[in-house]
């Protein structure tokens, strides 16, 4: 059983899932789990690994449209070694300081692979689902798309310090609070953007039209991509952005983007059906677990 199938089944054991965070009693509660094997590329600091952990779950709160209030993690590792514990917590406490959240610890134990399992906690009164997409909408996305797909290079070819600094995002929860009064559907953009916008497809019961070449496209990817085809699939299918990708009514595009510091793009629009890019289908390919 892959990741999409696990996901399903869990969907049919537990109705509440399906968006980026699940919503109690307005608190928005969401947990990620990442591993040295799939998701910290040989050269990856432990600083790095604190900030990008604990910024993937902030993540989640943000394409909620939440307010963060305080995160966790769970470290192991195999052995504890006191530098990097500390450079762990410098980048866990320092994405968390980023977003005005506080880091409030967690848990150590001793493991054969470095795994960090980090929660958060946001809060809201109206969150953003992923569904409530409606025909004719905007759809956008914050900041450049790519960015993560550039660094896995960079780490590849030994650009460690350059690929650490592309490796460490702040998470968009200023844009989230930005875009929420306006928001008809928003998620984050994990599993990159062309597996976002099948999971929002599906969750709204519309499509998508989109354009290439008014994505936002990270100067990283078109430094390291081998030809245009291979910059495709790093900006729309590599994944591991943790951009928003949000749609909204066409008349609230130009004062969200105003408001949203960190740029929004429109890419395209709500249809009825399907998920094209260029006019032609646009295949549900992403960022998967266990890759």
């Amino acid at each position: 059983m892959d990741e999409r199938a696990a996901l399903a089944l869990l969907a049919d054991r537990l109705p509440a899932v399906g968006d980026d965070a699940a919503v109690v009693d307005g608190l928005v509660v969401t947990t990620d789990m990442l591993h040295e094997a799939t998701d910290f590329p040989e050269g990856t600091t432990r600083e790095t690994a604190g900030w990008r952990a604990l910024g993937a779950s902030l993540s989640d709160v943000a394409a909620m449209g939440a307010d963060p209030v305080c995160a966790v993690a769970a470290y192991a590792a195999p052995g504890f070694d006191p530098a990097e514990i500390g450079a762990f917590l410098d980048g866990a406490t320092g994405v968390c300081e980023a977003v005005d959240c506080e880091y409030v610890g967690g848990d150590l134990d001793e493991h054969d692979e470095f795994t960090v399992a980090s929660t958060a906690v946001g809060r809201t009164d109206d969150p953003v689902r992923r569904a409530g997409a409606r025909v004719g909408d905007a759809v956008c996305v914050t900041g450049t798309l790519g960015r993560s797909a550039a660094a896995f290079r960079l780490f590849e070819a030994g650009e460690t310090a350059r690929a650490n600094d592309l490796y460490r995002f702040v998470p968009r929860v200023d844009a989230g609070r930005s875009l929420a009064p306006h928001a008809t559907a928003m998620m984050d953009s994990s599993d990159g953007l062309a597996r976002s916008l099948h999971q929002l497809a599906e969750a709204s019961d519309v499509g998508f039209a989109v354009e290439y070449d008014a994505l936002p496209v990270d100067d990283g990817v078109r430094a390291v991509a081998r030809d245009a085809v291979d910059e495709r699939a790093l900006a729309t299918t590599f994944g591991e952005d943790y951009e928003l990708v949000v749609t909204l009514p066409e008349e609230a595009l130009e004062a969200t983007r105003e408001a949203v510091d960190c740029g929004l793009t429109r890419v395209g629009v709500v249809t009825d059906s399907g998920v094209e890019m260029d006019g032609a289908a646009l295949a549900d390919e992403g960022w998967t677990h266990g890759r």
